[in-house]
């Protein structure tokens, strides 16, 4: 790493940081986690004589996506990582002190040891989509829970009465959010053509599509469809050990959730009504697979085909997998990575060759 590391430890309302200087002193500072703490972390910098630093943050939410995208567009370069990264480093560690300071410096530390891929911020037009797209998320959560509530049997007349008036504002909040969003895609010719091209894959709308847009940032900094996978935390996670620890395997679980739940029931409805998918899960069901095995064997199989289109720019087509064991022969105009793709790696194919 040529510049010096910085880590930074986020909090609401303040972040530390802890910065190893070239010699390998470090320096901690506590800011307020807004604009004038952000500017203050510049000049802090000058006085340290730190012209162009490495800074590394775990990606927590919201708190730090302001302060990553402020030292980004100031020329620093950024890494966002994953917590459970952070939190592996450190018990791999003798020390187990935490506290904030302790936090930065290992957050530095691990910037240092590491040297983990720089981030890049979405373009513009994708965050304001995320942010609209959660928006509706959190929305349709809130109606829910006051249906819940309603339907638990008020006695009150005005409770009721105020419930009923919520709901009412919720509905109209969500739908006005959802014409939002549609708008800025339509605004938007790149959006737009990704959301048709979304929108080609059985069991997806215009709804699943804008979540996968909002989430799935960035389509080009992902190697394979396997990655977009593990970034969802749709592939599986094994546990076995010598001839005493046979786990069962699971799904991972470790990534992003909300576009695990903006997966699940697009599959059901795959699963239901497309011929494409029933006859792809057939296969799984005849070798003994749970129905919930299944219906995650779809997501997963969605998010492959979402990163073959996107990829490729080209619409869903249920005719490919029929011939993507056929030599390069055959296979007028179309692009492939290899000579030919065997039948064992046929369920990893996509709509569409991916590079």
């Amino acid at each position: 790493m040529t510049e010096p590391a910085l880590g930074i430890d986020i909090a609401k309302l303040k972040f530390n940081v802890c910065l190893i200087k070239h010699d390998g002193k470090l320096k901690h500072k506590v800011l307020p986690n807004n604009e004038a703490g952000f500017e203050q972390l510049t000049e802090w910098f000058s006085r340290q004589g730190a012209g162009r630093v490495h800074a590394c943050l775990e990606a927590t939410g919201t708190y730090g996506e302001a302060l990553a995208l402020f030292l980004h567009q100031a020329g620093h370069a950024v890494s966002v990582v994953n917590p459970a990264a952070i939190k592996a480093f450190a018990q791999s560690r003798p020390s187990r002190t935490k506290t904030d300071r302790v936090d930065a410096e290992l957050i530095a530390r691990f910037g240092q040891a590491q040297e983990p891929p720089r981030w890049t911020p979405p373009a513009v037009e994708v965050r304001e989509l995320q942010a609209l797209v959660r928006r509706l998320e959190s929305l349709i959560e809130m109606r829910v829970m006051e249906e819940n509530r309603l339907s638990s049997g008020i006695t009150v007349d005005s409770v009721r009465q105020s419930v009923e008036e919520l709901l009412n504002h919720l509905n109209e909040q969500i739908k006005h959010c959802e014409e939002l969003i549609r708008q800025h895609i339509d605004n938007h010719p790149g959006l737009k053509r990704q959301s048709e091209l979304l929108d080609s894959i059985p069991g997806t709308a215009e709804s699943t599509a804008a979540a996968l847009l909002a989430e799935i940032t960035g389509i080009k900094q992902y190697k394979s469809a396997r990655q977009v996978a593990a970034y969802a935390g749709l592939v599986p996670r094994e546990r076995q050990s010598g001839t005493s620890v046979r786990g069962r395997a699971r799904l991972s679980k470790i990534g992003n959730a909300r576009l695990r739940r903006a997966l699940y029931f697009p599959a059901i409805t795959a699963l239901r009504c497309s011929p494409f998918f029933q006859a792809w899960a057939k296969g799984l069901q005849e070798r003994g697979k749970s129905k919930m095995s299944v219906i995650c064997a779809v997501m997963r199989k969605l998010v492959h085909l979402a990163y073959g289109v996107l990829k490729t720019g080209k619409p869903f087509d249920p005719e490919w997998e029929k011939i993507a064991c056929l030599p390069t022969q055959y296979l007028t105009g179309r692009e492939v990575l290899t000579d030919s793709i065997p039948v064992d790696d046929k369920r990893q194919t996509h709509s569409a060759p991916v590079e």
